[in-house]
């Protein structure tokens, strides 16, 4: 470790290189855990990467070298998540939140909301597509459920159940970032 930032400080690119080639995929797999992104894990991944080539100086490692570019992603995806601008016209937010909250933890603050409803949107758009297509015109457009039905052609029991499965599929997926949230604070 000491000996990698030692030949960074000193400017050796091939050290610095081998660094990149070595950590770049693993990292953007695990910034990718918390942004649901992967052109916005690689942009983190780059400017942690970019920032040790440019700052060794103010590296301050006390433990593993891998460990501190884990620290660092994870820092700087929830600071990306923390700064993104999220609108919530429909109320989907305070729904899901107040939702997953229940199952999860009593109280969330608004900054956390934020955080966990631009998941939830991400972890919408993984869904397959019709049950995107019914959870989106539930929560967004605030359908209900035989409209739904009716403009897709299905049961109204259909649609109650796609509700049910999207519900426990955004529950398990953001359970763990809600967790991580708790503990950061």
């Amino acid at each position: 470790m000491n000996f990698i930032i030692e030949e960074i400080r000193k400017g050796n690119r091939k050290v610095f290189k081998n660094l990149f080639n070595k950590n770049y995929k693993e990292l953007v797999l695990y910034a990718n855990g918390y942004l649901f992104d992967r052109d916005a894990s690689e942009d983190v991944v780059q400017e942690v990467l970019i920032y040790i080539w440019e700052h060794p100086d103010k590296l301050k490692i006390k433990t593993s070298l891998k460990s501190y570019l884990l620290s660092m992603v994870r820092n700087r995806c929830l600071n990306y998540l923390k700064s993104i601008k999220i609108t919530d016209t429909f109320g989907f937010l305070e729904f899901n939140i107040n939702l997953i909250s229940e199952h999860v933890f009593d109280s969330t603050s608004d900054e956390d909301k934020k955080i966990v409803y631009h998941q939830i949107l991400k972890i919408v758009d993984t869904l397959p597509e019709r049950m995107q297509q019914i959870v989106k015109l539930k929560f967004l457009h605030n359908c209900k459920y035989t409209e739904i039905a009716e403009e897709l052609g299905i049961s109204v029991n259909t649609v109650k159940t796609q509700i049910k499965r999207a519900k426990v599929k955004i529950i398990e997926m953001v359970t763990s970032l809600l967790i991580l949230l708790q503990t950061q604070q």
